[in-house]
């Protein structure tokens, strides 16, 4: 990836979380008790780690979430994932995601998930020495869950899945989410 290209999705994935920002501050303004809105918003994310046999994964992916209504709720989150192989690769992704979530029943929720990231693999020249790649790949989740309390398990599925830039190995991925 160019350094241009990296630049404009920094600038890109910054407007984007200003507007939200901004957005959620003008709704707090607007509203006659400016303690409501901070009532509707709720923080959370995952963390996950994988490792064994030379291999590391770990991924960090905070979310702020506001809930509209109790069906209607959306959010920003961000996304930092570094995955290595022992004397193989690399990896590093980084980027941000609008989150919009739907609850037509308590226990039901219906998500969408826009993800733009930003992908650097670096791999070991006596593997591959051709296959590094930098580039932005975006991802388009659809999924649903069943909500109990403030944790959601359930399953997504990526619509704009490309088997030869994804970073996961296959469009479907189950989730485990919490909100504090």
């Amino acid at each position: 990836m160019k350094k241009s290209d990296l630049t404009t999705f920094k600038k890109g994935l910054l407007a984007t979380f200003l507007v939200f920002t901004f957005s959620l501050f003008s709704s707090a303004q607007n509203s006659s008790d400016g303690n409501r809105f901070w009532n509707n918003v709720q923080f959370g994310g995952g963390i996950g780690l994988n490792f064994g046999d030379g291999f590391f994964s770990g991924v960090l992916a905070p979310n702020a979430l506001y809930n509209i209504s109790p069906y209607v709720a959306t959010g920003i989150g961000l996304n930092f994932q570094y995955s290595s192989q022992r004397d193989a690769f690399t990896s590093t992704v980084f980027g941000g995601s609008l989150i919009g979530l739907f609850n037509p029943y308590p226990e039901l929720q219906l998500s969408t998930e826009f993800e733009l990231l930003h992908v650097n693999r670096d791999f070991d020249e006596q593997f591959v020495s051709n296959l590094d790649d930098n580039y932005l790949y975006p991802a388009l989740f659809l999924g649903a869950g069943y909500r109990s309390g403030n944790v959601t398990f359930g399953i997504r599925y990526d619509i704009l899945y490309d088997e030869d830039r994804s970073i996961q190995n296959q469009a479907w991925m189950p989730f485990v989410r919490f909100w504090f």
